[in-house]
């Protein structure tokens, strides 16, 4: 990873989407639910679990987070057809939060609801900082209502965090713990590398302690150790506890936890809307933001050259970078 790379990120926005979509393919199961079922069946077939995301968010209009709502009552649907071991997981702003707490609220009990009667469960992602008061909020609301089958995400880079933990201890809740993604002042949220992972440690042992089901969601190899470490030491049964990765992102590793006996559970998103959810896990690789910018720089030179009009100072076009390892 250079400093180029991640000057290249804040430039992604510039970057023509079909280049977007073929870099980003692999961490999105598809467009179409068909596309879904079709990863999560092979990951089911590798000893894998999965969580289905129907991508979309920041919904401008009632219809369409209804349109939401309904689309993963037809996950659910197919979850149970299927005998798929699969649960889903939401985004509040997809579901209406961004209209009304009384809209996303209904359409959140709707999903919760018919996850309920197919006995399978939700998890509420966390999106940025200016909707966690409200994603905690309602996650305990609805658990007082009688919502067993719901959990929450809670991110270590938030140094409101550890409090947040004690806060839902009383619910005992079930939390996927991951990093956080999304770009947060420093006044909030730590940005040290060091710090965050210190902090990740901190919750972990928090939730573990207030006797919390826990999605330990990293590919940071020494946090997935940290993280075994302290279910051993608890003596945790593996249905105790889980691990959790993205698409596309450390498989191999991924595999060796489920043969080493771990459970493993993979977010599997999917759904035409994939350009924000691109780009949010493309600026968390820098270095293979680095990649596609280098691959479209190569493509515009090599048309210049083709056309007779290399830009001045270059001697030949750059290759075009088809896969990066980072």
């Amino acid at each position: 990873m250079t400093l180029l790379d991640r000057a290249l990120v804040r430039l992604l926005p510039a970057v023509p989407k079909p280049v977007v979509q073929m870099f980003s393919a692999p961490y999105i199961a598809g467009p179409t639910l068909d596309d879904a079922v079709a990863v999560v069946r092979k990951l089911n077939a590798e000893g894998k679990m999965a969580t289905i995301d129907v991508l979309g968010e920041e919904i401008a209009r009632e219809a369409d987070a209804r349109a939401i709502a309904q689309a993963y009552r037809d996950v659910f649907d197919e979850i149970q057809r299927d005998g798929l071991d699969s649960n889903v997981s939401v985004k509040l702003t997809a579901l209406g939060l961004g209209l009304s707490y009384a809209t996303c609220r209904r359409n959140l009990e709707d999903v919760v609801r018919q996850a309920a009667e197919n006995h399978n469960f939700v998890r509420i992602d966390m999106e940025d900082s200016s909707t966690t008061d409200e994603t905690l909020r309602l996650y305990r609301e609805l658990r007082e209502a009688g919502y067993d089958n719901l959990g929450v995400v809670l991110q270590a880079y938030l140094r409101r965090t550890l409090a947040d933990v004690q806060g839902l201890a009383d619910l005992r809740p079930n939390v996927r713990l991951c990093k956080g993604i999304y770009v947060e002042p420093s006044s909030i949220a730590y940005t040290d590398a060091e710090a965050i992972r210190a902090n990740f440690v901190r919750c972990l042992e928090a939730l573990l302690d207030a006797g919390a089901y826990v999605g330990i969601a990293t590919h940071d190899e020494w946090l997935i150790g940290e993280g075994l470490r302290l279910v051993a030491e608890r003596g945790l049964k593996r249905e105790a506890y889980e691990l959790q990765m993205l698409l596309g992102v450390r498989e191999q590793r991924a595999t060796e936890l489920v043969r080493d006996g771990h459970r493993l559970r993979v977010y599997t998103p999917f759904g035409e809307q994939w350009y924000a959810y691109s780009l949010r896990r493309l600026q968390e690789n820098p270095a293979m933001a680095g990649t596609i910018a280098r691959a479209t720089v190569g493509r515009v030179l090599g048309r210049a050259t083709c056309s007779g009009r290399a830009p001045r100072g270059a001697a030949s076009p750059l290759p075009t970078v088809a896969s990066s390892s980072t």
